[in-house]
């Protein structure tokens, strides 16, 4: 009798089901702290790599492939890569899930919104300047940091290595020393 109104129901529906489509990458937006530490600690005794990164960084974009390969590479080794994008919440629509379609990733995607850098960057790290990209290795209460890109596969595989329990590699403490530039 009313056909219409059905069709009112049906346009946005079909609408959110094909903006659903178009985006294969699922990731979440964490608006504050407690909501990142809360992911962090649902790692729980698998190695968290998490790569803080953006759209708008270069080095960072060219060191997303590698991430993706680590993922794919030591997904069966208790390893879990988190990509925190600092990216602005406003750029959600029309730059960030743009560029998620574009690459595809599999990795966790995270978009982290929180502003006020001033307390959750030394929080994450005590020396961290801010600069990115940024990897912070977790597992357990251990902890590493690398400042800058990596270069190549290669590099990232040796930063994480050592924290892959059944990989044997070089101590924890030279891995630091190496990576903090100290």
């Amino acid at each position: 009798m009313y056909p219409y109104r059905l069709s009112l129901l049906l346009v946005p529906l079909i609408w959110l089901a094909s903006f659903s489509a178009a985006i294969s990458q699922e990731f979440s937006v964490y608006d504050s702290l407690p909501q990142l530490t809360s992911r962090i600690h649902q790692a729980g005794t698998a190695t968290l790599v998490i790569n803080f990164w953006a759209t708008w960084c270069k080095p960072c974009v060219e060191e997303l492939p590698c991430f993706e390969q680590l993922r794919e590479q030591y997904a069966d080794k208790n390893v879990q890569v988190l990509l925190v994008s600092l990216d602005f919440k406003s750029q959600l629509e029309k730059k960030f899930i743009p560029f998620l379609k574009a690459q595809q990733l599999k990795s966790e995607v995270v978009l982290f919104a929180d502003q006020d850098a001033n307390s959750w960057i030394p929080y994450i790290y005590e020396d961290w300047d801010g600069a990115i990209p940024v990897t912070l290795i977790v597992k357990g209460h251990q902890k590493a940091f690398n400042l800058g890109k990596f270069e190549n596969y290669s590099d990232l595989e040796a930063f994480v290595v050592p924290f892959v329990s059944d990989i044997k590699a070089i101590s924890l403490k030279d891995l630091i020393n190496c990576n903090s530039g100290k």
